[in-house]
């Protein structure tokens, strides 16, 4: 079990990014931080390492999660998988899938608003993280086929999900 660095101080929550930091480090994953509110790290997932980036946005109180699967988009295939993520988004309840314009990288941003405090328990980081690189397991199978396979994003989109079905 992980557990939280202030845990002897009788806190359960902390910064955000310092909670991240804890939990990077206590599941063994790389990380560095870029100034004291941005956190860069990579985290395993089923098909691909996955780049985590947590941004922390001290006047909204509001953590943004950024989960980078490595997939780049040419021109040619920029309208089917426009097409792909609406219809991955509507499988989504938390986050949503992205193309970021600069570079044309494929994302899943989720931002998380915190209480007034703008604490972070530990729990809701590795949900939060977990969650991130579940959503990039389940939909890189479609991604692929879209970029890779030459399928129409619904085809796509219906073979990742028997897929991820099937699995156990």
């Amino acid at each position: 079990m992980i557990t939280d660095r202030h845990t002897d101080t009788g806190e359960d929550d902390s910064a955000p990014v310092d909670t991240l930091v804890a939990l990077f480090e206590a599941r063994g994953w790389p990380y560095e931080l870029i100034g004291e509110d941005e956190l860069s790290g990579e985290v395993q997932g089923a098909w691909a390492k996955y780049q985590m980036r947590a941004i922390w946005r001290r006047e909204d109180n509001v953590l943004q999660l950024l989960c980078l699967p490595e997939v780049r988009v040419g021109d040619d295939k920029r309208t089917a998988m426009f097409e792909l993520l609406s219809l991955v988004n509507e499988q989504i309840w938390l986050g949503h899938f992205d193309l970021w314009s600069s570079g044309s990288v494929l994302l899943y941003r989720h931002g998380m608003m915190l209480g007034d405090d703008g604490l972070l328990s530990i729990m809701q980081a590795q949900m939060a993280v977990e969650h991130a690189v579940e959503e990039c397991d389940r939909f890189y199978p479609a991604f692929q086929f879209v970029l890779w396979g030459g399928r129409q994003p619904q085809d796509a989109l219906d073979a990742a999900l028997i897929d991820a079905a099937g699995e156990a």
